[in-house]
């Protein structure tokens, strides 16, 4: 790897978030400048509005933000996963695009994955004190209690978009579309350990939500049902004894 790679790469899906991406760019950069050599990688996710505008300003002002544009909306799970893919970084952080991940606690997820070596496989934001509205909020709590039922994952949130996590054991992991809600299963599945950072929930930037409570519900459901059976057939790799 050049000396110059950046050591962390900050993925950051959005779709319609053009008033959002230049506040959260200065946060992110005041978060990590210094501390760590770093890149931002946007994935515009067939966005309408001035989002693709906006990034292309900013891009001439900051030679370590980049983007990847989608020509059409494919959904959260793909945009994470083309920006994974783009990402040069080993290291890996995503948020979502909408203001609510306070980037202020991206360095305590860093160390806290670094510490734990190659056993750690996910650092997952833990939201408290949630800003969403009561229904959005009763609704993650039953996705929450139904997927721990099932799954046993350990995890009592698995929505937020703060995570961290090593590129290349992300993109070892089979994909499917709904895939970042199901993250902790899948790296526990794997082997790796969890770790956990609480982190503050805010209010919505500008805007409104873009992935829509469809995606979270039905399909959810069926995806439970997906990720139950991979895990239910993952084999155990054999220790091989050399005479």
């Amino acid at each position: 790897m050049n000396t110059n790679d950046p050591a962390v790469s900050v993925v950051v899906p959005v779709r319609n978030e053009a008033g959002n991406i230049a506040p959260l760019v200065a946060e992110i950069a005041k978060a990590l400048d210094g501390q760590w050599r770093f890149e931002v990688v946007y994935v515009n996710d067939g966005s309408s509005d001035g989002t693709e505008a906006e990034l292309k300003r900013l891009m001439a002002l900051h030679p370590w933000l980049r983007r990847v544009r989608h020509k059409q909306s494919c959904g959260q799970s793909c945009a994470v996963r083309s920006g994974v893919a783009a990402a040069r970084a080993p290291l890996v952080v995503t948020l979502d695009g909408d203001g609510q991940n306070d980037p202020a606690f991206i360095p305590a997820m860093l160390r806290a994955l670094e510490a734990g070596g190659g056993k750690v496989g996910l650092i997952a934001g833990q939201r408290v004190g949630r800003k969403s509205g009561g229904f959005k909020k009763l609704q993650s709590r039953i996705a929450n209690a139904v997927r721990g039922a099932v799954l046993r994952d350990g995890t009592r949130d698995t929505g937020c978009g703060l995570k961290a996590f090593r590129r290349d054991m992300f993109l070892s992991l089979p994909y499917f579309d709904g895939l970042h809600r199901f993250l902790p299963a899948l790296v526990r599945r794997d082997g790796y350990i969890i770790g956990y950072v609480d982190v503050v929930d805010r209010p919505r930037g500008t805007g409104v939500s873009n992935y829509g409570m469809w995606d979270r519900l039905w399909v959810g459901i069926m995806d439970l049902a997906g990720v139950w059976w991979l895990i239910r057939r993952k084999k155990r790799v054999p220790e091989i004894v050399e005479d």
